[in-house]
């Protein structure tokens, strides 16, 4: 079976006024993405896996997969700080039918390169569904470096990489090892287009969320061959991407800029706190970017 290609929005976890997991609201989400043509990864970064249970992380995926009813592939993130538990994780979701799943690099612990590779190794032994690596490291801590890819990309159930460490020099480093069966997924939203046109196999979006359309015009005029497409709507990507990121963590920011259109997506899990000011501007930009499907 073939890796997934194009487009996934990294979707936001919504969240009721007690803060609880509002699953009929992450459903409505889910359609609204797929509808617009784009896959879903779900218990990422822009759907606060660190804040979220174990459980929780489960019947996100599930209530994901259940609403993309097939037409759009799952993607679920189940990377924790220990191997045991990532693959614990793993296993639990591997049976709700995602079509893969990513690993993010380890938090708080310092690893080597070979603990890296040692760790990924065993996931993916572990797990019956194709794994991501996910590098991250202003996040982690530790870096998965391009050689690192390259030795874990020989591995059967190692899919590719999802790369968020935001430069173009990163993503090239990647970008340099892919092979068949190990593609690079483009985290940062600037280098979407970037990365397509060197041959990342697509994209995992967290700006996505508030503009669906866009993201997905980027890659599907790529695909046609329609570079004036392609460039302006990576050009508006940044204007957004530039618009919001500027208050604050931009998860936070993204789930607050959708929530003003969508307000049943609810607040980010505490400690993530916006004040009035900066919730006003991340407003305007809501007002000026969001976009619904139909």
């Amino acid at each position: 079976m073939s890796n997934p290609k194009g487009p996934f929005v990294a979707i936001v976890t919504p969240f009721d006024d007690r803060e609880d997991i509002n699953a009929a609201a992450l459903s409505r989400q889910v359609d609204r993405q797929a509808r617009a043509g784009n896959g879903i990864f779900c218990a990422g970064t822009n759907g606060e896996f660190y804040a979220l249970s174990v459980e929780e992380k489960v019947a996100v995926a599930r209530t994901c997969v259940e609403a993309a009813a097939g037409r759009v592939p799952v993607l679920a993130h189940v990377g924790e700080i220990s191997t045991h538990q990532t693959i614990a994780l793993g296993k639990a979701v591997e049976t709700l039918g995602v079509a893969a799943v990513s690993v993010v690099a380890p938090s708080f612990v310092a690893c080597s390169q070979d603990e890296l590779v040692a760790h990924y190794a065993r996931v993916a032994d572990a797990l019956t569904v194709p794994v991501y690596l996910y590098n991250i490291p202003a996040r982690t801590g530790n870096k998965i470096e391009p050689d690192t890819a390259a030795r874990l990309a020989v591995h059967a159930n190692i899919a590719g990489i999802k790369d968020s460490a935001g430069s173009e020099e990163s993503l090239d480093g990647f970008l340099a090892v892919v092979r068949p069966g190990f593609d690079v997924l483009v985290g940062p939203d600037h280098l979407v287009l970037h990365g397509l046109r060197n041959g990342a196999a697509g994209c995992i979006s967290g700006l996505g969320n508030v503009a669906p359309k866009t993201l997905n015009a980027i890659w599907t005029a790529h695909v046609a061959g329609d570079a004036a497409a392609a460039d302006a709507a990576q050009a508006r990507f940044g204007e957004l991407r530039k618009a919001l990121y500027a208050h604050g963590f931009p998860p936070a920011m993204v789930k607050r800029a959708l929530a003003v259109a969508v307000p049943e997506v609810g607040r980010s899990r505490g400690p993530t706190i916006l004040n009035d000011e900066v919730a006003a501007k991340v407003a305007e930009v809501s007002d000026k970017f969001f976009e619904a499907v139909a």
